[in-house]
């Protein structure tokens, strides 16, 4: 009689690096660039690639273009354990003159895949759709519902992607694996983001008579010397360390002959799970207070996302970490869709995927093959041995 592990072992074995290579290959071809943010090149081959597995497939467009196809393998009704696949399908943008080979072309040299998104994240994509494969080739019959939310928009937020699945009530689930680059390691936790612009206000003068002003260009410069890599005062996070400060432009002045009497600074403040809006702001204001008194500045956020965990004790995150062959739990320093899976719906989720976010959003871009295919046996075990799991709790 086969016991779950002879299926997970059949299943690990029939996976198919030909063919899982090809897929990523086909992916990166479609330009999905975001921005402009338009996922309907990729549309067709998805669907019938979810189609050849037997799956029922859905296009989910809440605005033009800002497409997500869903897919189903089984009834999806509750009636069996349901895991969830939710992988992003747009890609950032990119500057072609710094590449060194074509950056949609899927070229496969020395065992890797280049292109943008190869890595970050079709590859991953492409991985848990073979795992399925491996499955049917081997004769494992599926203990569980498929779900599949290839999604839109990830990269600007997810507002047209899983944040608009969230808000139709479209997700349900008992666990989740989000592909992403993660080097394989299983991810459990990630670091939130606050972006946010500091405006500083001075008084212009004659450049010959700089001290008949105030510079809001040197006000920013203190500020800037206050904030970036700034101490928080945090105690670190097992997985994530310290939060951090970015400040990432600086624009002020009109002309070198006039005291500058305006300038903007934008930051990138990396927080840890648990951390709301306020909080973060709260803190980075007592972080600029140390730039001293007599700056007249305010501080608007442009974009907040929590940061989320599971607790690495949870069966789930052990049953992934044993089908791939005993990785290590891992935190990111940045945030993916898992957020909305953790936070908003109680879902565990996991980030498991090849490649590494150190070649992600990089020029030449790329992704292993040997990375590919083991991350394909992994989704070909734990889709070969899930039977549910208990509800997520927090860390």
């Amino acid at each position: 009689m086969s016991t779950p592990e002879h299926a997970a072992d059949r299943a690990r074995a029939a996976v198919n690096t030909g063919r899982l290579t090809d897929l990523t290959v086909a992916m990166v071809r479609c330009d999905t660039r975001n921005p402009p943010g338009d996922e309907t090149a990729i549309v067709p081959l998805l669907r019938d690639v979810l189609h050849g597995l037997g799956a029922r497939t859905e296009v989910f467009e809440p605005a033009p273009g800002r497409t997500s196809v869903l897919g189903t393998l089984g009834a999806g009704d509750g009636s069996r354990p349901r895991l969830l696949i939710n992988g992003h399908i747009d890609v950032v943008a990119l500057q072609a003159e710094d590449w060194s080979v074509p950056p949609f072309g899927g070229v496969v040299r020395e065992g890797r895949v280049h292109g943008r998104g190869a890595c970050d994240m079709k590859g991953g994509i492409a991985a848990a759709i073979e795992g399925v494969r491996a499955c049917q080739d081997a004769g494992v019959e599926l203990p569980c519902d498929l779900l599949f939310h290839l999604v839109a928009d990830e990269e600007t937020g997810g507002r047209w992607g899983t944040g608009a699945l969230l808000a139709a009530d479209r997700i349900a689930a008992d666990a989740a694996i989000v592909p992403e680059p993660s080097e394989l390691g299983v991810g459990i936790a990630e670091r939130g983001t606050l972006l946010a612009e500091v405006r500083v206000f001075g008084r212009a003068a004659h450049g010959g008579d700089p001290a008949a002003g105030h510079s809001a260009i040197a006000d920013a410069a203190r500020l800037v010397q206050a904030a970036h890599l700034a101490d928080f005062g945090t105690t670190p996070h097992r997985l994530l360390g310290n939060p951090t400060c970015n400040v990432g432009t600086i624009h002020g002045g009109s002309m070198p002959n006039i005291v500058a009497d305006s300038a903007t600074l934008r930051l990138d403040r990396r927080v840890l799970p648990g951390w709301t809006e306020q909080e973060v702001l709260d803190g980075l204001a007592a972080v600029l207070e140390r730039a001293g008194t007599g700056i007249d500045h305010t501080v608007e956020t442009l974009s907040f996302v929590e940061g989320s965990e599971l607790d690495p004790e949870h069966p789930f995150v052990r049953s992934v970490c044993e089908a791939a062959g005993g990785a290590p739990v891992r935190g990111l320093n940045l945030g993916t869709d898992a957020r909305f899976l953790r936070n908003d719906l109680g879902i565990p989720t996991v980030v498991y995927g090849p490649g590494s976010m150190t070649v992600a959003h990089a020029a030449d871009e790329y992704v292993p093959v040997d990375e590919l295919s083991a991350a394909a046996r992994t989704f070909a075990a734990v889709y070969a041995g899930f039977g549910g799991t208990a509800p997520m709790r927090a860390s």
